[in-house]
């Protein structure tokens, strides 16, 4: 998102920020879920995730709910010696606002004109009534977005280039695109900010869950915070002389979901010789933690050194890992078990010709090469890399 694109920076926004921010952002005012409690068993729900006129589903009560009241989802702390003299702040629950805050500075010295965006990675902290659904409700979480700035004009039309450009990343990671799909917010669904809104849905074994939202959130955002500021936030065009406010078209990922995708999509269990079952990780090397295992033959007759000396050539260009533990084909299942896409193995012919074996993980294939030829090779073929 930053790195290939040359309009799109990064930026690392504070966790911390002027609590007036959250109220421009209408986090304060909008940012509730309704809470009921049990009196009996005094459990917690979400009033619009359960039945208030049913029994209690944690101890079967009847009749035994408090109203429903407002519950607040960000944490609040205080800035100063004491709780007394001291400023409420709020750790933020998402960190767009942060970018929002800076959008002014990174346009006077990123040198950036429009369309541009601003991206960041950072951790968001939200108080859940309940943490459930393993990671998909927890109080921390890691975030992935970028708020693209453009013309009025442009919206919908960067809208649709974005929302492909985002499915076009997971496909690009080697995700299976028949487990993909677009959702749409229907208007009852849409967020206060939002004149469009979409959901990329991985399908995992356990049902569809919200990847990542692409929305177009208008200019709402810039004119909130420029009304609170009372800082000038708007943009002039200096070849129509036009000044304006900028529309944003954001694209919102959780990092944690997405690595849980990643995990899910690639696991696999297949049979292969003999009714011997491999299990495996297909990976796309890019996103492997290891790329490239490195194995002696056997441990004796030099061949651990000569072993040791290619692994570290290799380690110049990629992650890799030394292991000489073990009957070679072990030494093979334990790698495609963490999804390490390609193995070399050292054995007594590469002390005579400077050539070494080296096993594809998705096919099993075995192929001859000198070690001369290593590096290249696996780039080319991480380039070109295709799931099978």
């Amino acid at each position: 998102m930053t790195q290939l694109h040359d309009n799109i920076v990064g930026i690392d926004a504070s966790i911390l920020m002027h609590p007036r921010v959250w109220e421009a952002s209408g986090h304060v005012e909008n940012f509730h879920d309704p809470m009921v409690d049990c009196k009996q068993c005094r459990s917690r729900f979400r009033a619009d995730h359960i039945d208030l006129n049913a029994a209690c589903p944690n101890c079967g009560t009847r009749d035994s709910f408090t109203e429903p009241r407002e519950f607040n989802l960000m944490f609040k702390t205080v800035m100063g010696p004491t709780d007394e003299s001291g400023t409420a702040v709020y750790l933020r629950p998402e960190t767009a606002q942060g970018i929002y805050v800076n959008y002014k500075n990174v346009l006077q010295s990123g040198r950036v004109k429009l369309p541009f965006g601003i991206a960041q990675v950072g951790k968001a902290f939200r108080n859940e009534i309940v943490t459930k659904n393993f990671i998909f409700r927890t109080c921390e979480f890691e975030q992935m977005e970028m708020q693209y700035f453009i013309h009025p004009s442009q919206d919908d039309e960067v809208f649709e280039t974005w929302k492909e450009a985002r499915m076009a990343y997971y496909e690009k990671i080697g995700i299976r695109m028949d487990k993909l799909r677009f959702k749409e917010h229907g208007p009852d669904e849409l967020a206060h900010y939002a004149k469009a809104a979409f959901d990329i849905e991985y399908e995992f074994p356990f049902g569809w869950q919200e990847l990542e939202g692409i929305h177009n959130r208008t200019d709402f955002d810039l004119k909130r915070h420029a009304e609170f500021s009372g800082k000038d936030l708007t943009y002039l065009d200096d070849q129509t002389r036009e000044r304006f406010v900028p529309y944003i078209i954001e694209t919102s990922a959780g990092l944690t979901r997405t690595l849980l995708m990643v995990l899910s999509d690639a696991y696999e269990e297949e049979e292969v010789a003999d009714g011997d079952v491999r299990t495996v990780l297909r990976f796309h090397p890019d996103l492997a933690p290891i790329t490239v295992a490195v194995f002696p033959l056997v441990k004796k007759d030099g061949l651990a050194e000569l072993a040791r000396e290619v692994e570290k050539e290799l380690r110049e260009d990629f992650a890799t890992f030394y292991d000489q533990s073990g009957a070679i084909g072990r030494r093979y299942r334990r790698q495609d078990e963490i999804g390490t896409p390609f193995c070399v193995t050292v054995d007594y012919d590469s002390k005579e010709d400077q050539t070494v074996t080296l096993r594809y993980r998705d096919s099993m294939e075995q192929v001859r090469l000198p070690i001369s030829e290593l590096s290249s090779h696996i780039r080319k073929a991480v380039k070109e890399y295709r799931r099978n």
